[in-house]
C-alpha cells in the first residue's frame, strides 16, 4: 500500500470517528434539549456543546482544588430548593443524571423502584475491585453474591469480631500515646492502618499488623486508591494510571487467591474431622470469606465441591472481586469517618465532655478496664447511645459517598410539588451531602447536634428517617454498616478519654515544603481556597473522601479526671 493510500485510509478513519462522535453528541443533546423544553428543572446555561459541565466547573472553582466534587454539587443544589430534583447533563463524562436531594424522591430511587446500578459503576470501580462487585452488580447476580456474603456481616458475626477490633484499637491506643511525644502527626494515616488491620482479619482471617509494619496487599490497595478518582480529570487522564492500577491489581488478586485457597483447605480439613472439632467445642470467629465459601459449598452440595482439589475458578475469581471491594470500603470510608468524629469532638467541647461522661458511666472510671468489658460483653455497646448519636451526626455532616442509579423505561420520579421526571433516558444520583443538610427536613442543618438522634418522634429535632442515608436505604444498603458502627464506637471507647486530638493545619502550613509550581501559582494567581464553609478538614477526592492533607494534628494526654 502506498503512502498516499495510507494517508487516505487514515483520513477516512479519522473523519468516520469524528462523525460518529458528532452524531452521538447531537442525538444526546437533542434529547436533553427536549427535556429542557418540557420544563424539567436544570441549571440555567445549558450548552449544546458542553451540557452542564462548565456550570459545574464554576462551583468546583470556588472550592479547594482537591475538594470532593459532591461538595460542589451540594452548593449547586441550593439553587433548586423549590424542586429538590434537577437534571445535570454530564455527557460524555457521565450519563445525564437527575440530582436528587428530596428524601421522599430518594426513597423512590432506592426502595420503591430499586433502580439498577449504571454501567459507570463497573467502569469506575473496576480499578479498585478488578471486576463485577456488589456495588456494580444488578438483579439476580447481585442477589446471589449478596446472599453468600451476608452471613459474614450478620449481627452475630460482628459480635464475634469485637475481640479482634479491640485488639487492633489497643495497638492504635499505644501508637497515639507514642505520638504525644512528637510534633504534628497525621491522624488519617493512623486510622487507615488500624481499619486495614480490622478488615483484613474479618474478611480473610489474616493478621497483618499493618499498624506496625508494611503489608503487600495493603500497599497494593494504597497505590490503587492513590491513583483513583471518580471525577478529577487530572487523575483519570494520567497516562500512567491504568498501568499502575493494573499492576497492583494483579498483586492483590494473587495474594487474595492464596488466602482463599488457604481458607478452602481449612474448610476441607474441618469437614473431614468434623466430629473431632465438635467434641473439642472449638469456638473461633470465622472470617467473612470462610462463611462465604461454606455457603457456596452448601448451595452446590450436589456437585461435591468440597472434595475438589481447589476452589472452583468462577467462585474464586468473583469472590476476589468482592474481597477487594470489602478491603476498600471497610478500610477507606471507615477510617475517614473516624477522623471526622475526632475532628468534630475537638471543635465541640460540650459533646466531648458528654461522650466521656457516658463512657465513665457505662464502663466505669477505670479506663483500662473498658477493653476487657467489651471482649466479655460486646452487647454493652448498645448502652452507648450518645456515642452512637455522635457517630450518626458525623456521618450526616460528612457522608462518605453518594449513590447513582440507572434509569428505567416507564419510570418517573415525582417531586414534592407533584412534578414528574421521566427516567427513560436519564439516571439518578441521590446526593447525600445535600440530603443530609436539606434545611426543609433538618433544623439547623449545618450545626453539629448529636441530640437529634436521641429525641423522640414528637420533638422538632427528630430526624425524618428517609433523610438519613449514609449507608443508603432499601435492598441495596451497605452490607458492612454494623461493622462500621462497632469499629468506630470501640475506637472512641478506648481512646477518647485518654487523648486530646486537635487539628494543626496552620502549624502544618508553616512547616511543610511547598513546591516551586505551587509558589509560582500563588504568586501570579493567588492563594488557592483552603476551606469549605470555613472548615479546613473538608472532604477530598481521595477515595473515601479523606480529610484534607491527612488531618495534621497534635495528640496529647487528656486532662480528663476520674469523677470523685
Amino acid at each position: 500500500m502506498t503512502a498516499i493510500t495510507w494517508v487516505t485510509a487514515a483520513s477516512v478513519l479519522a473523519v468516520t470517528i469524528v462523525g460518529s462522535f458528532v452524531r452521538k453528541a447531537y442525538v444526546h443533546r437533542s434529547k436533553i434539549n427536549e427535556l429542557r423544553k418540557q420544563g424539567v428543572a436544570m441549571p440555567k446555561g445549558w450548552s449544546w456543546f458542553t451540557g452542564h459541565l462548565l456550570i459545574l466547573q464554576k462551583y468546583v472553582d470556588k472550592l479547594p482544588p482537591d475538594a470532593n466534587v459532591n461538595l460542589a454539587m451540594a452548593e449547586l443544589a441550593r439553587e433548586h430548593h423549590d424542586t429538590e430534583i434537577f437534571l445535570m447533563d454530564f455527557w460524555p463524562v457521565y450519563p445525564p443524571l437527575l440530582m436528587v436531594y428530596d428524601p421522599d424522591a430518594a426513597v423512590q430511587v432506592s426502595t420503591k423502584y430499586n433502580l439498577p446500578k449504571t454501567s459507570m459503576h463497573l467502569q469506575f470501580m473496576k480499578p479498585i475491585t478488578g471486576g463485577p462487585n456488589l456495588i456494580s452488580m444488578s438483579d439476580q447476580e447481585w442477589k446471589t453474591w449478596r446472599s453468600l456474603f451476608n452471613p459474614g456481616f450478620s449481627t452475630g458475626a460482628m459480635a464475634e469480631s469485637v475481640p479482634h477490633i479491640v485488639k487492633s484499637v489497643q495497638v492504635l491506643e499505644k501508637i497515639l500515646e507514642e505520638k504525644t511525644r512528637q510534633g504534628v502527626v497525621f491522624l488519617d494515616d493512623l486510622t487507615t492502618r488500624m481499619t486495614m488491620d480490622v478488615i483484613m482479619k474479618l474478611t480473610l482471617g489474616a493478621d497483618i499488623d499493618y499498624q506496625r509494619s508494611e503489608n503487600a496487599l495493603a500497599t497494593a490497595l494504597g497505590y490503587i486508591t492513590r491513583w483513583h478518582s471518580f471525577w478529577d480529570p487530572r487523575v483519570l487522564m494520567h497516562p500512567l494510571r491504568p498501568f499502575i492500577q493494573k499492576y497492583f491489581g494483579r498483586i492483590m488478586n494473587n495474594l487474595i487467591r492464596k488466602e482463599l485457597e488457604k481458607r478452602f483447605i481449612e474448610i476441607k480439613e474441618e469437614t473431614v474431622h468434623r466430629e473431632l472439632v465438635k467434641s473439642e467445642k472449638r469456638m473461633v470467629a470465622k472470617s467473612v470469606v470462610t462463611l462465604a465459601i461454606e455457603a457456596y459449598v452448601a448451595e452446590n452440595k450436589d456437585t461435591d465441591l468440597i472434595h475438589k482439589p481447589k476452589l472452583e475458578e468462577y467462585f474464586a475469581r468473583y469472590a476476589t472481586y468482592q474481597i477487594r471491594l470489602f478491603l476498600f470500603a471497610g478500610n477507606d470510608t471507615t477510617s475517614s469517618t473516624m477522623v471526622f468524629v475526632y475532628h468534630l469532638l475537638s471543635q465541640h467541647p460540650e459533646a466531648l465532655k458528654a461522650i466521656r461522661e457516658e463512657h465513665d458511666r457505662v464502663f466505669g472510671t477505670d479506663i483500662d478496664q473498658a477493653a476487657q468489658l467489651l471482649v466479655q460483653r460486646p452487647s454493652i455497646l448498645s448502652e452507648c447511645s450518645y456515642t452512637m448519636a455522635v457517630i450518626k451526626e458525623t456521618l450526616r455532616l460528612y457522608p462518605p459517598a453518594a449513590t447513582m442509579r440507572a434509569g428505567r423505561s416507564g419510570v418517573s420520579l415525582t417531586d414534592r410539588n407533584g412534578n414528574r421526571y421521566p427516567m427513560d433516558y436519564v439516571g439518578a444520583t441521590i446526593l447525600h451531602p445535600a440530603v443530609h443538610r436539606n434545611p426543609r427536613v433538618w433544623p439547623q442543618p449545618h450545626n453539629f447536634m448529636p441530640e437529634r438522634f436521641l429525641v423522640g418522634q414528637e420533638h422538632g429535632l427528630f430526624p425524618y428517617p428517609p433523610a438519613f442515608r449514609p449507608f443508603e436505604q432499601g435492598p441495596r444498603n451497605c452490607i458492612g454498616q454494623t461493622l462500621v458502627w462497632n469499629e468506630i464506637q470501640i475506637a472512641l471507647v478506648l481512646t477518647i478519654r485518654k487523648f486530646d486530638i486537635t487539628p494543626r493545619y496552620e502549624e502544618w502550613d508553616a512547616i511543610r515544603n511547598i513546591g516551586i509550581f505551587e509558589r509560582l501559582k500563588a504568586k501570579f494567581v493567588g492563594e488557592p481556597v483552603k476551606t469549605v464553609h470555613g472548615d479546613r478538614a473538608y472532604q477530598t477526592e481521595k477515595a473515601g473522601t479523606h480529610p484534607a492533607d491527612g488531618y495534621p494534628c497534635r495528640v496529647s494526654m487528656s486532662k480528663w479526671r476520674k469523677p470523685s
